[in-house]
């Protein structure tokens, strides 16, 4: 009997120690990402000089292969093949 009580309180305890790190918050954040349909959030896309080529707004997901920076706004599919992309989550 104490060793099962033993093993519960250490298993809560880890749950609560790790629920103060960051890749727990991370990784809800990222959880509650695909349950709500995504972040809210703006992507802007630079040329290689800088200079702002496109800006994107509004709540959606990001993926991104090797090659490309991907996502759905407004029901549409927008892939971004170069550039330089800053992704803020708002």
């Amino acid at each position: 009997m104490r060793k099962k009580i033993f093993v519960g309180v250490t298993i809560v305890g880890i749950i609560f120690g790790i629920g103060g790190c960051q890749s727990w918050e991370r990784n809800m954040k990222s959880l509650s990402s695909d349950i709500s349909g995504g972040l809210n959030r703006t992507v802007t896309v630079y040329d290689y000089n800088g200079q702002v080529i496109r800006q994107y707004a509004g709540k959606f997901d990001v993926s991104e292969s090797e090659n490309e920076v991907y996502f759905d706004i407004d029901g549409k599919r927008v892939i971004i093949h170069g550039g330089i992309v800053i992704n803020e989550e708002n």
